[in-house]
């Protein structure tokens, strides 16, 4: 729980960052073409007032200056046009055939001088548009760096999270290995002295139950080999299981088809995702309430709905169920729901979600596997 407000704190942190460079970086480039605009403006009056002087030019006055200004434009686009509406004279212009709709496009923006009869038409120059598109490319390229950032923090977790898991489910089933040989050595020992003994072949049972469990520890991290197997027999072994483990007021009801569905799978990782299901939904029920297990079969595949009568999940927690840590029980490690995950999506190529879930009306959790 703590690494995951901690993940949602820098996912906060990184947006709030980047939307703080973004805001920045756009004002910043704000002022500066404003100001380039102005600048770029006095200069073509400063152009202007030379085409007047040109035009008011005689044979004895000294055109080296006004030359040298109307010369000296070489960025800033430029159309003169008379009170006729022709054009006169046009200075860094390309694109000459479209001229007179370049030259309409700049009086409907308001960039005119009017100067001795004569309409004096300009753009913004090359270098002033690309700076004005330039913060809305570095947002862009902030924003992707932002997404990036994110993305690999959380696969950079994940990854880790997954060895530590993988780790610790190896590490147990390794310690529990000698001492459920020892216990399996002595239940046999005993049923010699004592075969008559009711109570050693529920003994047997649960050392078996042990030794199961810490084969499931083993496959955790490595890549079972799927088979062909019933689901309908993986889920009776479930709802005979929690039967002889929950009390009489927890109901498990078991709906399933009168044929038998055959899945590619691994039966005992499986049966262990159904059992932690219908064990979250006996503490969700607080031991009282109903589970009912249902077995659709598809078109292309089958379905596997656990739902409960329980206190259910509250909307703020559906996206983190699944998160390992993640609990909302006194006790617990918070691992049943991502470890179950593991199973169903990296094993058998599946997806697990909760289909529906209210509070106080229960929780249906549904699992997707193809055929």
């Amino acid at each position: 729980m703590q690494w995951t407000d901690q993940i949602r704190r820098i996912k906060i942190v990184l947006v709030v960052a980047a939307v703080l460079i973004a805001v920045a970086s756009l004002l910043i480039s704000h002022f500066l073409v404003r100001d380039l605009s102005n600048e770029e403006h006095n200069r073509m009056e400063v152009w202007a007032q030379a085409l007047h002087a040109l035009n008011a030019a005689d044979e004895t006055t000294d055109l080296s200056l006004v030359l040298s200004v109307m010369e000296g434009n070489n960025t800033i686009p430029v159309i003169v046009m008379n009170d006729e509406g022709e054009i006169t004279d046009y200075r860094n212009i390309e694109d000459t055939a479209r001229i007179e709709s370049y030259a309409r496009k700049m009086i409907h923006a308001g960039d005119t001088i009017h100067v001795d009869g004569q309409l004096v038409c300009y753009d913004e120059s090359i270098m002033l548009k690309r700076l004005s598109a330039w913060p809305y490319i570095q947002l862009g390229i902030v924003l992707v760096f932002v997404v990036v950032a994110i993305f690999a923090l959380l696969s950079s977790k994940q990854a880790e999270q997954n060895k530590v898991w993988v780790g610790l489910s190896k590490e147990t089933a390794h310690q529990l290995g000698t001492p459920v040989s020892s216990l399996m050595a002595w239940v046999e020992m005993l049923k010699e002295q004592y075969p008559e003994d009711d109570l050693l072949p529920e003994m047997d049972k649960d050392v078996k139950r042990l030794q199961l469990i810490a084969e499931r520890f083993s496959k955790i991290g490595s890549l079972p080999e799927p088979v062909e197997s019933s689901m309908n027999e993986v889920l009776g072994h479930v709802v005979s299981y929690m039967d002889r483990r929950t009390s009489n007021q927890v109901q498990i009801i078991s709906c399933l088809p009168d044929h038998e569905v055959v899945v590619r799978m691994n039966a005992s990782l499986f049966e262990w995702v159904i059992e932690n299901l219908c064990k979250n939904a006996v503490d969700a029920m607080e031991g009282k309430g109903t589970i009912t297990l249902t077995l659709y079969e598809e078109p292309q595949g089958v379905a596997i709905e656990v739902q409960d009568t329980g206190k259910g999940i509250k909307k703020k927690d559906l996206a983190n169920v699944f998160t390992p840590g993640f609990t909302t029980k006194k006790r617990g490690w918070g691992l049943g729901l991502s470890l179950a995950r593991r199973i169903v999506e990296e094993y058998h190529h599946g997806r697990i979600f909760v289909k529906q879930s209210e509070v106080g009306r229960g929780t249906t959790f549904r699992i997707e596997l193809k055929k």
